[in-house]
């Protein structure tokens, strides 16, 4: 079964007495990985909020899930902040979903710990999240994220505290193991959304507007050297410097 689109339609949203977005329409493809792009402040990590049914951000218009409503169980979502409960081992982090659900299984344990070695963790299977690095508590959110299994996988730059060995990994990691589900990626790396996305979406303004739609060549994951990713950069990386201009 495909998994679900995403779609705002004409979607009206302040914030602070400002207008964030007016008459908002997208249509984020199921089954394909959405990078969002734009400067800060744009809305970005709101348009996620939304998508995942977050109740404090009353807005006009609709957005729907393919026909349901947003939020719910089919949604998983990674936050900018790794949320790692303190009192729990990076193992018991990443398997709390299931935990929780009263789904912890052997084969979900043998998955976790083979996750945490692919992320470049393992050894630490036990410590404390007081005792990682911010980067490797990124990765632990990062894989509790990707165990849950849902079709829409939403994450606010995921690998912003990753080095860039750690970084191409992950990347290669995620796309792996979110192929078939809508995922929807907020970045401000122009590199990363051509290496992930299906499509680019560039947002800029006040209130936000889509500038830009673009469909690199290729399946994701992309090669660093892939032509889709070294021709299309600069010019991606000027729409981006324009937008932050404006």
């Amino acid at each position: 079964m495909k998994s679900p689109a995403v779609v705002f339609d004409r979607v009206c949203l302040e914030f602070e007495g400002k207008p964030l977005f007016h008459n908002l329409s997208l249509h984020l493809e199921g089954g394909q990985s959405t990078c969002i792009l734009g400067p800060s402040g744009c809305g970005k990590s709101t348009l996620l909020k939304l998508i995942a049914g977050s109740s404090s951000l009353p807005y006009t218009g609709s957005i729907t899930l393919d026909t349901r409503p947003p939020g719910g169980q089919q949604v998983a979502w990674m936050g900018q902040n790794d949320l790692l409960l303190p009192w729990l081992s990076l193992l018991d982090n990443v398997l709390l979903g299931a935990r929780l659900r009263h789904e912890l299984t052997e084969s979900r344990r043998r998955k976790a710990l083979s996750l945490i070695e692919a992320a470049g963790l393992a050894g630490h299977e036990q410590a404390l999240p007081a005792t990682l690095s911010g980067g490797m508590r990124q990765r632990g959110a990062l894989l509790r994220t990707l165990m849950e299994e849902r079709p829409i996988l939403l994450m606010d730059e995921p690998f912003s505290a990753l080095d860039a060995l750690t970084r191409l990994r992950l990347q290669n990691l995620s796309a792996r193991l979110t192929q078939g589900a809508t995922v929807v990626l907020v970045t401000h790396d122009p590199l990363e959304a051509l290496r992930l996305a299906d499509r680019i979406i560039v947002l800029a303004g006040t209130p936000v507007q889509v500038v830009e739609i673009i469909e690199p060549d290729h399946k994701p994951p992309r090669d660093p050297g892939d032509p889709a990713v070294t021709d299309q950069y600069p010019g991606l990386l000027r729409l981006l410097l324009n937008g932050e201009a404006a």
